[in-house]
């Protein structure tokens, strides 16, 4: 048993990006100008959402906060680590640290699924519905539904991660990646892990795409509707849909394409990794809410409050 014991490793070893210091350095002032931009954007949106009176009585900007929230902090989860590990030569993280971040990937991962199928529910209510958009997406089931996602990403990172953190890990430690994904992270436990690997395919991968497509059949369904009503709400839905549609196939084109080919020996792996964690998040307030009228005129009002406050003061 002490043999045994004594053969498990602590930690695993990332490769990273690329094995060149300069390009090593070029990538550490790039993504931490990333990392910086996206806390600031979607930390932004979160107090903007919060502090401003106006936007609490349109549900849209409530499920847009928490999307920014998820955001932030599954960019947190990578992004950090990502960028010290550019100024390392080894780059290292534990066992149980390797765990945490799995765990946390997918949890927030299957949260923002979840809640971006909120989102479209939202959409179609607010369009095709709009006389009743207020008394159907009141506070209570806005909170109930961001409970909801968040319950589902629970599960669905507990329904892999129960199975992971029993496994054996007592040889190779090389994790070819910026961060440890789950499947590649199995291929390196001593024992065998086809089921699981199969598990975390349909789990991952399947749910993943089944969200996708519901998402764009929800999506065509409230344009048919409002094409058959006026033209001139099918230009104002279009406007209103064309940033939930780029956010949803930005979201989930990368994670369908991991996890089809979750073993590939390509490098293109990690350039997906890196667009699902850090560009993402990034795009995300520039493309569903710092383009918006309303926002930005609740951020200026928020602006004008601050400034007023400071005189006063």
């Amino acid at each position: 048993m002490d043999r045994k014991n004594s053969s498990m490793i602590s930690e695993f070893v990332l490769l990273g990006l690329t094995s060149s210091w300069k390009l090593e350095i070029f990538f550490f002032c790039i993504f931490l100008v990333a990392y910086a931009a996206i806390m600031a954007g979607n930390l932004l949106i979160v107090i903007t959402v919060t502090f401003d009176s106006q936007l609490h009585s349109i549900p849209m900007y409530f499920l847009l906060g928490n999307l920014s929230f998820l955001d932030m902090s599954l960019s947190t989860i990578t992004t950090p680590k990502m960028v010290t590990d550019f100024l390392r030569e080894t780059k290292t993280i534990s066992l149980w640290g390797c765990m945490t971040q799995m765990f946390f990937l997918h949890f927030l991962g299957g949260s923002e699924m979840t809640l971006l199928i909120v989102m479209a529910v939202d959409r179609y209510i607010a369009i095709c519905k709009p006389l009743h958009y207020t008394a159907i997406m009141n506070h209570r089931v806005l909170v109930g539904s961001v409970l909801l996602s968040w319950a589902v990403g629970f599960v669905h990172t507990m329904s892999q991660m129960v199975f992971t953190v029993t496994l054996p890990f007592c040889g190779p430690n090389v994790v070819d990646d910026i961060f440890c994904d789950l499947p590649l992270v199995l291929k390196l436990a001593c024992t065998e892990t086809y089921v699981l690997e199969l598990l975390v395919i349909a789990d991952s991968g399947l749910l993943s795409f089944i969200c996708f497509i519901l998402l764009l059949i929800s999506y065509t369904i409230i344009l048919v509707t409002v094409r058959s009503r006026s033209s001139a709400g099918l230009s104002k839905a279009l406007s209103t849909l064309s940033a939930h549609i780029t956010v949803v196939t930005l979201f989930f084109g990368p994670c369908i394409f991991i996890y089809i080919w979750p073993f590939s020996s390509f490098s293109v792996d990690k350039f997906l990794s890196v667009f699902y964690s850090v560009i993402t998040p990034l795009l995300n307030p520039v493309i569903y809410t710092l383009r918006n009228q309303e926002m930005k005129s609740a951020m200026s009002r928020l602006r004008t409050r601050h400034v007023s406050s400071r005189q006063t003061s």
